[in-house]
């Protein structure tokens, strides 16, 4: 075949399969129709020496690119499971209040009947409808927990992540200050800044989210110290490229694993958190509809009226649950321990069987005398190249 003759025939879409392996079974196919029409290698057996390259095979090798955080992360069962508790709380504290007139017909302060009368759900201790406080008490828990998350996370990735790129005095002080809050009690920390500066609102985010920095800190700066130490990281410092680039490009992107876990861990925490300051009186105050500070007013009719107090439980019980296993998810795709496409056995022996059938010629086939050993080897070559390609999908791991 001659090179415009080549030229005319554009390769074939292939899917699932490397360069190299496709460049040594084209090479091979062009050198046996080559030599049967020129008289570089005998052919043995019958078959068309001019057959252009087959790359057919090269489909049962699977996928092997490594699939994305997010996909490892949802094809975990404990994640969808987790996401459907969270969504429905969710629904329920966004979309309650704007629904609670037409839903229950009463507001959330509005008078109802008397206290703790039966029905449906009831009135609680004031005689309020129960349903229209449920309902519009769960967007304020939701909203302060995630900024308290937010504020917590990030403020303890941006303190660990200098303590483990800087070292020296900085890291020194920084943990020591952590360590100083870690001393004292979250509960504790949280009533004498409440006292101080009131029963609050951005009170309570800002000590829910001080008192996370320290813990997230430790982690952070852990994860960190095992990145600083790699050639690229290294590489752009010898460059002088500036250090909050190399922190944004290089260390976040391979930190984000136990980021994304500490972020669902702090969540988790936060709400926990704000509902306990809201039950003891020092969060969200009446006559505030807030499922925290439902349950404290009607704890002592639990018997007469129990769904004051058994609703908010219930939301805020299924709202752990669901962001502790989303929590679970992350760490698991963050470890690696999710197959990225597809399995491993069956894709090694695809592999195989595609690089033994498109590199090694069977006796009295079409192969040539003269190009049996490089044939040999490209096929060993092709398998490697499959395999180890096969084993890259699986850890799912991916560095910058």
């Amino acid at each position: 075949m001659s090179a415009q003759d080549r030229t005319s025939h554009p390769p074939r879409q292939t899917r699932g399969t490397s360069a190299a392996s496709d460049v040594v079974v084209a090479e091979d196919a062009l050198a046996a129709g080559d030599g049967a029409g020129g008289g570089l290698g005998a052919a043995t057996g019958s078959g068309d020496a001019g057959t252009a390259p087959d790359f057919d095979h090269s489909e049962s090798r699977g996928d092997a690119r490594p699939a994305s955080f997010a996909r490892r992360v949802l094809s975990q069962p404990v994640a969808k499971l987790g996401f459907v508790l969270t969504g429905i709380v969710l629904v329920l504290a966004v979309l309650g209040p704007f629904v609670v007139p037409a839903w229950t017909g009463h507001t959330p302060n509005s008078f109802a009947g008397k206290p703790f009368q039966g029905g449906v759900f009831g009135t609680d201790n004031l005689g309020r409808d129960v349903l229209s406080r449920f309902l519009a008490g769960g967007w304020r828990l939701l909203l302060y927990s995630a900024l308290a998350t937010v504020l917590g996370v990030g403020l303890g990735a941006v303190l660990g992540m200098l303590a483990a790129f800087r070292g020296g005095w900085l890291d020194a002080l920084i943990m020591r200050c952590g360590d100083v809050l870690l001393a004292i009690p979250q509960l504790v920390f949280a009533l004498l800044a409440v006292t101080v500066l009131g029963p609050q609102g951005w009170v309570l985010v800002l000590v829910i989210g001080v008192t996370h920095a320290p813990r997230v800190a430790r982690v952070i700066r852990a994860a960190t110290a095992g990145v600083v130490a790699e050639d690229y990281v290294l590489a752009s410092q010898m460059y002088a490229v500036p250090q909050w680039k190399i922190l944004t490009r290089d260390v976040v992107p391979n930190i984000m694993g136990p980021l994304m876990v500490e972020v669902g861990l702090r969540l988790t925490y936060s709400i926990g958190a704000v509902a306990s300051l809201s039950f003891l009186g020092l969060g969200m105050q009446p006559p505030t509809p807030d499922w925290g500070l439902m349950i404290n007013e009607n704890r002592i009719a639990l018997s007469l009226q129990p769904w004051g107090v058994i609703l908010p439980v219930l939301a805020i019980a299924v709202l752990t649950v669901g962001t502790n296993l989303i929590a679970d998810a992350v760490a698991g795709a963050s470890a690696g321990r999710v197959a990225s496409t597809g399995p491993r056995r069956s894709r090694r022996r695809a592999a195989e069987q595609a690089a033994s059938n498109g590199a090694e010629s069977p006796a009295g086939g079409t192969g040539s005398a003269g190009g049996t050993g490089r044939a040999d080897g490209a096929g060993r070559s092709s398998s490697a190249d499959a395999a180890g390609a096969a084993d890259v999908g699986d850890t799912g791991e991916k560095r910058s």
